[in-house]
């Protein structure tokens, strides 16, 4: 972790200006061609749904402003955000949460990632619930237009939560390719659109780079 003056910090202007707001958040959905992520996981026997949680914390992590923290009142720059999804447990409606470090090749974190949900007996773990974590869900049963995640405002500290949620729904048809919503909700305190712009050109590049690696 990387710390940043705060009286040099160049978003100190912005931040001052979305911490007089008392919600900071706001939610962006586009659409995504994920056909080589799906023909790269199908190839290798790895989990579509895994394979997109790695492509999105790569992205994620590729883009500096998505890994900024305040921590006791000053900003600072993570080396790294790690993922934190939704996993309905089987023959159940009940979901569970699963949190894991994140690693850069693909095999090893879907590889991971499975362990990780078999393993896990229990709803959360409360332990491994940081700042320095994305959380993602996905609603495979519907084509994802929009969502809204929920926050508990009143915790201390609630309006400098800069956790980014992400959450996706069913891929789509079109064309002989595969496209599904993506919706992203984060801190405008921290994140900008440039910078979820980033993330969508970053995370299209990891999923063209699979498919040609095919």
């Amino acid at each position: 972790m990387k710390e940043i003056d705060y009286s040099g910090w160049e978003r100190r202007e912005t931040y001052e200006y979305f911490s007089r707001m008392s919600h900071p958040f706001y939610m962006v959905t586009f659409r995504q061609d994920v056909t080589g992520l799906y023909r790269y996981t199908k190839a290798h026997g790895l989990s579509f749904y895994e394979g997109m949680i790695w492509a999105c914390t790569q992205a994620v992590n590729s883009v500096p402003a998505f890994r900024i923290v305040m921590r006791e009142g000053c900003p600072a720059e993570l080396d790294m955000r790690h993922p934190s999804f939704t996993d309905l447990a089987p023959d159940s409606e009940q979901f569970q949460i699963i949190t894991m470090k994140h690693i850069t090749d693909i095999t090893a974190f879907c590889k991971e990632a499975s362990r990780l949900r078999r393993a896990q007996d229990i709803f959360l773990d409360e332990s491994k619930e940081t700042d320095d974590l994305i959380y993602y869900s996905c609603l495979p049963w519907i084509e994802l237009t929009a969502a809204v995640n929920e926050r508990d405002l009143a915790s201390p500290g609630a309006l400098d939560d800069s956790i980014p949620r992400i959450t996706w729904g069913k891929y789509i048809e079109e064309n002989g390719r595969k496209k599904l919503g993506i919706s992203m909700d984060v801190n405008h305190r921290f994140i900008d659109g440039i910078h979820i712009g980033r993330f969508a050109q970053n995370l299209e590049k990891w999923i063209d780079q699979l498919e040609r690696d095919l």
